[in-house]
């Protein structure tokens, strides 16, 4: 049997930007847990998710209106 290639690992560089963002998460979330970290991303990206899923709902209405005005 053949072996699989592996694929490359995907390698971020840390540049002093991301380094101070997460300086920053680390105090304003008092972050010192693994817990800690899913509570701050919980709330962070709550939000986000929230606004995408309004914007898709949104935009299903448009084109259903769009739809059934044109059948009438």
């Amino acid at each position: 049997m053949a072996r699989r290639e592996k694929k490359p690992v995907h390698k971020v560089v840390m540049t002093e930007g991301k380094r101070n963002i997460i300086q920053q998460l680390l105090q304003e979330y008092d972050i010192e847990t693994a817990e800690d970290i899913q509570d701050a991303l919980k709330d962070l990206l709550g939000g986000t998710i929230k606004e995408m899923m309004e914007a898709w709902i949104s935009m299903f209405r448009r084109i259903v209106n769009q739809h059934l005005s044109h059948r009438l």
